[in-house]
């Protein structure tokens, strides 16, 4: 498709369309004095990103407080907090449907399920879910993008989320925002303070694009380790909500009763296939002592489903009863 007819059919910004413009008429002029390969590679990239972002695409808003309390609490055990605050800002949305989505700061150790609840809010509202990892991010640039100007330029990650989104207004997941690199960490603090703030974030410009885009649709949620290293202008636009520690009690419930099931489905075992004594469990929470979240046991819990997997392929049994008499055999190594 022609670069003209690309922008045509695209329901693009009115200033987009005719910064474009300009530039296809730039192009044709160069075309008729030589070479100008390079700027039609380049002009290509910057249109191919500019249509393929959701400039009016948006997904419906689930708004039903008992379709998303119920959505949570078949994905997670407890958490009961998290969930009220969710349904409190749900409830205003309802009510004002101008009113902004929050932006909900999940503090907690690795494994407490903070990433998850996360995809799972999506989902009960029907939005889209892009992850953004800051673990190591080391540049502003990375969120902002480069200038066009340079050689083999790109979008930075929030461009990049919108399009993979296909919309505008998904839930974008700032991630570990406490683990960027510190030689840059001003920086980024500076540019999520941008994306975060309701008066800024309407224009958030991005280097490589350059023209303004409007966030202010994009429910943002971040998450932390802790929040020592988040700038005190971040921590004012945040909610921060306190992701729990999990009892040895909390961790049996939710590994018999949610990650099991998904695991053998992700499997392709029936779940009577697999029966474990209730003896086993605690012998399971804490293998090598305490963690705070479920990861480790989750790990164990796919490597024994892996183990029986073998077993059945390999014809040894149809079906296994573990027990703390065999739970060794099962258990990874």
């Amino acid at each position: 498709m022609k670069l003209q007819d690309k922008v045509k059919v695209t329901a693009l910004p009115d200033g987009l369309r005719a910064k474009i413009d300009d530039m296809l008429v730039r192009l044709n002029r160069s075309a008729k004095y030589g070479s100008y390969s390079s700027e039609f590679e380049q002009l290509s990239r910057y249109i191919d990103w500019a249509v393929g972002l959701p400039w009016q695409a948006q997904t419906q808003d689930t708004l039903d407080l008992g379709h998303v309390k119920q959505a949570l609490d078949k994905k997670h055990y407890g958490l009961r907090e998290l969930k009220d605050r969710i349904l409190e800002y749900l409830s205003v949305m309802i009510l004002n449907r101008s009113s902004r989505a929050p932006v909900l700061f999940l503090i907690g150790l690795v494994g407490t399920g903070k990433t998850t609840i996360s995809r799972s809010i999506a989902d009960s509202l029907g939005r889209k879910f892009v992850r953004i990892p800051f673990g190591g991010m080391g540049s502003s640039l990375d969120l902002r993008g480069q200038s066009g100007a340079y050689t083999d330029a790109e979008p930075g990650q929030i461009i990049k989320a919108l399009k993979t989104a296909g919309s505008k207004n998904p839930i974008i997941l700032l991630d570990e925002i406490d683990r960027v690199a510190e030689s840059s960490r001003g920086d980024i603090m500076g540019v999520l303070v941008e994306l975060l703030d309701p008066g800024q974030n309407m224009t958030f410009t991005d280097h490589y694009l350059d023209y303004p885009v409007d966030l202010s649709q994009v429910m943002f949620i971040a998450t932390a380790n802790n929040s020592t290293n988040i700038s005190p202008a971040v921590m004012d636009r945040l909610e921060p909500i306190m992701m729990p520690s999990y009892t040895d009690e909390e961790k049996i419930i939710i590994a018999r009763d949610y990650v099991l099931p998904r695991e053998l489905k992700l499997a392709g075992i029936s779940e009577e296939v697999i029966k474990i004594d209730e003896a086993v469990w605690p012998k399971m929470v804490r293998p090598f002592g305490f963690d705070a979240g479920i990861r480790t046991l989750e790990r164990t819990i796919q490597g024994m489903i892996r183990k029986t997997a073998k077993m059945l392929v390999e014809g040894q049994a149809k079906s296994f009863y573990i027990t703390l008499d065999n739970v060794k055999q099962f258990l990874p190594s």
